[in-house]
């Protein structure tokens, strides 16, 4: 039997806009660094190398803005990190979903991101995104290493930079997955398209993480 929904507004419109820019700005920097890298020939080296720059740019450009607009709208309490149910949610998506479960912590005004989603998007946000943000700065900045005395093997920072790619296409990948694993095919989608978000009602108390059990 089916909980009764009811929707709420989650995301606001510079959310949405910067989620999907991201997207955008990850995956054309995916596609032009495969091809730097000689992977394929699509647009040309020289093109690929100034669409990736910019790409790279402009993805630091909204970067600085994000955490802007999170500290002066109050929403980085969204991000706050939490191993409270984070075992549940683990579960939950290892086999509970298949079972058809009820989600241990359900989407609410007060907790837009469950345990899981909130660690992984800190470790992003703190760790892989400023990686690829300095690696590519060093790459950007080659040809004044010998000013800057810097003395580091390209392939070395090639590598790393490749790897934190890949680290990114992989959670790109997985966050699409999740988008279907709502209580529709859809839902999340049209929930990051409209801002609104489609959630069984629930008791005040329930699913918060912001109480201690």
């Amino acid at each position: 039997m089916q909980s009764a929904m009811e929707r709420l507004y989650l995301y606001t419109r510079f959310e949405r806009f910067w989620h999907w820019a991201q997207a955008a700005l990850i995956l054309s920097l995916v596609v032009t660094g495969l091809e730097v890298h000689g992977t394929y020939r699509l647009l040309g080296f020289q093109r690929a190398v100034e669409i990736h720059n910019g790409a790279g740019i402009a993805w630091f450009i909204l970067y600085v803005f994000i955490p802007f607009w999170q500290a002066t709208t109050g929403e980085w309490k969204h991000y706050i990190p939490t191993t409270k149910k984070l075992m549940a949610v683990v579960f939950y998506y290892g086999y509970g979903i298949f079972r058809g479960d009820a989600h241990p912590v359900p989407k609410s005004e007060r907790n837009k991101h469950n345990p899981l989603q909130r660690l992984t998007y800190l470790a992003i946000a703190v760790v892989l995104i400023p990686l690829q943000v300095f690696t590519g700065l060093l790459y950007y900045s080659y040809n004044s290493w010998p000013q800057l005395g810097l003395s580091i093997h390209l392939r070395t920072l090639a590598t790393i930079h490749t790897a934190g790619a890949f680290g990114l296409l992989i959670f790109l990948i997985v966050h699409i997955y999740m988008t279907t694993t709502g209580h529709t095919l859809t839902c999340h989608l049209k929930a990051m398209c409209t801002g609104w978000e489609e959630v069984p009602k629930q008791l005040p108390v329930e699913g918060t993480l912001d109480k201690a059990a």
